[in-house]
């Protein structure tokens, strides 16, 4: 029997053959297409409980199958899901469009709607009737109230961004992949840590070649640009990053982005906005572009003279560093300052400052123990505990995985945790689940099985896994989400853990991030992993001294970001302008680097494209500014106490979307957020 078609407490990878996707996800369809259609004949008044809980409750063995399928094309994926993937997008288009242009079952659910505004939802609580409006502004948002032909072409442009948006990350996947760097002569070898040149001498045994293969991925690629003192090389490391998905190999993304842009403002259009943006940001917390571009421009005048103040301070050190004259030099001389000069210099700077480095924390962040302490501080806050199995079935070698265990010894959730990258998953760090959390009819919890998917640095022959202080602070961000995941205890699966306004739902992991520069924190964990001596208090001080070099610049690339994606999804008339010129343009007021000639950062850019973030990259900085604010409350309070975590847990982690996110978090913090914690953090401002 297909394995999807059975009762399970958990995934049965070790069941689950390639052949039982495609015939469970039709199986699935039918079944949902059947479930609709006891909705739609039900001879009863339509009412909540018939027509709106039944709705909520049906598609769940489609559920089951595409959330394992979609999550393993992005963690572990090879040709055959591919092609699948690209097979069943369109299919599951359709069948989503079925639903919600089912004339039939939108009158049930609109009569349903009107009932209960007209008494104004006092009849329901406050999760009902966020169900009943999320479901009924679905419908609306999805063209039930389209006439026909217009109704067909909606079908059809949702069908072509389910296509193309796979198309994007495969590309992105086999441009990352097809390039690498092969060094025999281990003079180019300079500069390059230890850590850095055992990675590579392990990847160039793994394609069975001599001397060092260095790749696209970030355990690789960041730190040569950080540490080789090849120029030429950095510039060719950096070239290939930087041109993905621009080449004529097959894997360009060049007219995909055209496609994809053109095709989201057409859909919007459509239903009555004037821009993609504008029907996206109804359901976010920032309600429409004038309130994006306030806060990025915000940023930009908070941000911008201090950024510039630490760029040219690299520069200043590029130039002296290598006896050049900027000043004697022509506009296009290769010796200019340039982007793959960056990483390289401003860490030479940040050592001289700070005597600190990435590699010199390394040997203090050994994985099993950062896990300890993400672990632990997640016991000290809120007093769960994760223990280890090791009879659950995995999908690669790699993957660990935990049970969760409440306070109270109940159980809460599943904890998947793969952390290394290769060439079968996407780039980036994530967040997802297996299966969400529920209460059935019953009352009973169905409880979550979450998963955090990372590329963090490999161990090595001679070498456990040890990690930079970025990867821990990824390791806490991706773990923030993962919280969000396990304590959901709501009653409906699509308002449980993140689904919440993307620009609510990076709160619960940019607070954790605030942890890592925290020294009673690394007390916890941080122990040198040959010694086991903790890490040393002065060592600390550097971090915590050190946690603002260049927080200014870091703002404005976040920024450039946000504009770029702002500038695609507020256009009104079709693009089909040179893509690279529009990149320029758009983000040139955050911009402090040169830019290099056939670069292009959208080819690459999935968030935007091809993971949801259309419209909505500013929420990394909108969160920020939550994050900040929530934080600094535990700084007052201590950053263990008990209290203010649990209510962070209750107004926060629990609640998914079953609140509007500003009510959620004034019930947590007393107040609505301000910049001014964000600002006082990164030392742009001296007082709160």
């Amino acid at each position: 029997m297909n394995p999807f078609y059975t009762t399970y407490n958990y995934i049965p990878f070790d069941k689950i053959a390639e052949s039982d996707y495609e015939p469970a996800i039709l199986k699935g369809i039918e079944e949902e297409e059947k479930e609709i259609a006891a909705i739609v004949d039900n001879p009863e008044t339509p009412t909540f409980s018939n027509t709106i809980e039944a709705l909520e409750q049906s598609g769940q063995l489609l559920g089951k199958v595409t959330n394992v399928f979609f999550n393993l094309l992005s963690a572990e994926t090879n040709d055959f899901l591919d092609e699948l993937a690209q097979k069943v997008s369109p299919i599951l288009s359709e069948h989503s469009n079925n639903i919600k242009f089912n004339e039939r079952l939108f009158n049930r659910v609109k009569k349903v709607y009107e009932t209960h505004a007209a008494c104004k939802f006092s009849d329901l609580n406050e999760e009902q009737t966020t169900l009943l409006n999320n479901c009924y502004d679905s419908f609306i948002r999805h063209g039930a109230n389209l006439p026909n032909e217009q109704k067909k072409r909606f079908r059809e442009i949702t069908a072509e961004l389910s296509v193309l948006s796979l198309q994007f990350s495969q590309n992105k996947l086999k441009d990352t992949n097809d390039f690498f760097l092969h060094i025999t002569n281990p003079v180019e070898l300079e500069g390059l840590p230890e850590s850095s040149i055992d990675l590579a001498k392990e990847t160039a045994k793994e394609r069975n070649m001599d001397g060092y293969v260095f790749t696209l991925q970030a355990p690789s690629y960041i730190p040569f640009l950080t540490y080789s003192s090849r120029r030429d090389l950095r510039q060719k490391m950096y070239m290939a990053y930087n041109t993905m998905g621009t080449h004529d190999n097959g894997n360009s993304n060049m007219l995909i982005v055209e496609k994809i842009v053109n095709l989201h403002r057409e859909l919007a259009q459509i239903l009555g906005f004037n821009t993609y943006a504008e029907y996206a940001l109804l359901q976010r917390m920032a309600e429409n572009p004038t309130k994006v571009y306030n806060l990025l421009y915000s940023l930009i005048d908070a941000y911008m003279p201090t950024a510039r103040t630490e760029v040219q301070a690299v520069e200043e050190l590029y130039y002296k560093d290598n006896g050049i004259f900027p000043s004697a030099l022509s506009a296009d001389d290769s010796r200019r300052f340039m982007p793959w000069d960056f990483s390289y210099y401003s860490n030479k700077l940040k050592e001289s400052k700070f005597n600190i480095n990435s590699e010199m924390l390394r040997p203090y962040f050994q994985l099993s123990k950062v896990k300890e302490g993400v672990f632990g501080l997640a016991t000290k806050l809120y007093g769960i505990t994760f223990r280890k199995k090791t009879d659950v079935p995995v999908y690669h070698p790699d993957v660990e995985v935990y049970e969760v265990i409440d306070k109270d010894g109940s159980f809460l959730a599943l904890f998947y945790c793969d952390f290394h990258p290769r060439a079968s998953k996407k780039a980036g760090a994530w967040m997802t689940a297996f299966k969400e959390q529920w209460r059935n009819r019953d009352g009973e919890n169905s409880r979550p099985q979450v998963s955090i998917v990372m590329n963090f640095s490999k161990p090595t022959e001679n070498k456990p896994a040890l990690l930079t202080l970025g990867e821990v602070e990824t390791f806490l961000h991706e773990f923030g989400h993962s919280l969000h995941g396990i304590f959901a205890n709501t009653t409906y699966r699509s308002l449980s853990g993140t689904n919440v306004y993307w620009d609510f739902v990076e709160l619960p992991s940019q607070f954790m991030e605030n942890f890592a520069t925290e020294k009673d924190f690394l007390n916890t964990f941080a122990v040198h992993y040959q010694t086991g001596e903790k890490i040393p208090q002065e060592l600390i001080d550097r971090i915590i001294q050190s946690r603002n070099f260049n927080a200014a610049y870091a703002c404005m690339r976040q920024v450039s970001f946000g504009l770029l994606d702002m500038a695609f999804y507020t256009l009104t008339d079709e693009f089909k302008t040179d893509l690279i010129s529009f990149e320029r343009q758009a983000w040139k007021q955050a911009m402090l680097l040169p830019e290099v000639e056939g670069t292009c950062m959208t080819t690459q850019f999935s968030h935007i494209m091809a993971g949801g973030y259309s419209a909505g990259y500013y929420s990394y900085k909108w969160a920020e500014v939550l994050d900040a604010d929530a934080f600094s409350l535990f700084k007052q309070k201590g950053i263990f106490n008990q209290e203010t975590a649990q209510n962070f847990r209750d107004n926060i982690l629990s609640k998914g979307g079953t609140e509007h996110p500003m009510q959620l978090y004034k019930r947590f913090r007393g107040q609505e957020p301000t910049i001014d914690a964000l600002l006082l953090r990164n030392g742009i401002s001296q007082t709160q």
